[in-house]
């Protein structure tokens, strides 16, 4: 069970050093890959410094999240690991994280991805434990807000898994492909967990591997960052891996919380994010379109069974478009 974790570092150099001794510590330990993301903050020469032996591989840019992980995972790929795992920057784990996550991909052959229970650094509120994806075309981290820790305290099979913390098995990633870099950030976990299950693999939430995370500690540092990712990503999600037997059920309901989040962004003066996401996620719609058929042709379950794994509501979160469809 050999076992790699990428860690993605864009500007992370005050919460590196944390997040790398929790790996280091680990009571399973794995090779650790740092992917130098293009940081202008001396993230490169505190690993030189603080840690030689971590492999660290050296992006000029700043490739995203897809992007920067996707260099990590083709050089666990390279090296013949069995799983690999990705890891936040601004993220610290419990000793027994890897082991309980690498046990369940051990006992499960049909599981392609384990997924922990997230909790914010500050252990007050739950982050993630599962990403969910609703019948109105939008994922949403299960748990997310909630202060009672132990809720989710049930191994259970979910949607989707959080990018934040979760191992992978690379035979899995072989034939479903790796992260779509055109997402560069945000629901590209969603993405590929898509992918998995409709290519018949299964996720798994294991609520006994722990994860504190700094919620929003890397999107935080670009003005109107997740209002442009979140326009463009989302469509781009749907059309992708919506089965199309389905997307008359999907589709309307994403075109209307899609259309009053932009508006909302809009109303708060972010006119160049908006543009920008409506615009480059519609250069990218004939590209997915193509993808989608690759994806599609080779789906082992059946629309339903995917229907059946959607949330049947809107996100908790989504608390002014529920308002809206209850005055409809």
């Amino acid at each position: 069970m050999r076992t790699a974790v990428v860690v993605p570092n864009w500007n992370g150099r005050d919460s590196l050093g944390d997040c790398l001794d929790s790996l280091l510590s680990q009571t399973l330990k794995p090779h650790i890959i740092v992917v130098e993301n293009g940081s202008s903050d001396g993230s490169l020469e505190f690993l030189q410094t603080n840690y030689p032996g971590v492999q660290t591989l050296i992006n000029k840019k700043n490739l995203g999240f897809a992007g920067g992980v996707n260099v990590g995972v083709k050089q666990a790929i390279a090296d013949n690991y069995e799983y690999v795992a990705l890891f936040n920057n601004d993220a610290v784990a419990d000793k027994d994280w890897l082991t309980h996550l690498v046990a369940t991909l051990e006992s499960y052959s049909e599981v392609g991805i384990a997924t922990p229970k997230i909790i914010s650094r500050q252990a007050k509120e739950l982050d993630s434990t599962g990403e969910m994806y609703s019948i109105w075309g939008l994922p949403f981290p299960r748990g997310r807000g909630e202060t009672d820790l132990d809720k989710y305290d049930q191994h259970t099979y979910v949607f989707g898994a959080s990018g934040g913390a979760s191992l992978y098995r690379i035979d899995m990633l072989n034939k479903i492909g790796l992260f779509d870099e055109d997402f560069f950030a945000y629901y590209e976990d969603v993405d590929l967990s898509f992918r998995a299950q409709l290519a018949g693999w299964e996720v798994r939430y294991v609520p006994t591997a722990i994860v504190h995370h700094q919620i929003g500690a890397t999107s935080s540092k670009i003005k109107g960052f997740v209002t442009y990712q979140t326009l463009k990503n989302l469509p781009l999600l749907l059309w992708k891996n919506v089965p199309w037997a389905i997307m008359p059920r999907v589709w309307p309901r994403l075109l209307l919380a899609h259309t009053l989040f932009g508006l909302r962004a809009l109303s708060r003066g972010q006119f160049s994010a908006v543009a920008k996401g409506y615009i480059v996620g519609a250069w990218l719609w004939p590209k997915k379109l193509v993808e989608r058929h690759r994806i599609q042709h080779s789906r082992k379950v059946s629309s339903q069974y995917i229907w059946g794994l959607m949330v049947h509501d809107l996100p908790p979160s989504a608390k002014a478009l529920r308002k809206l469809v209850g005055r409809l």
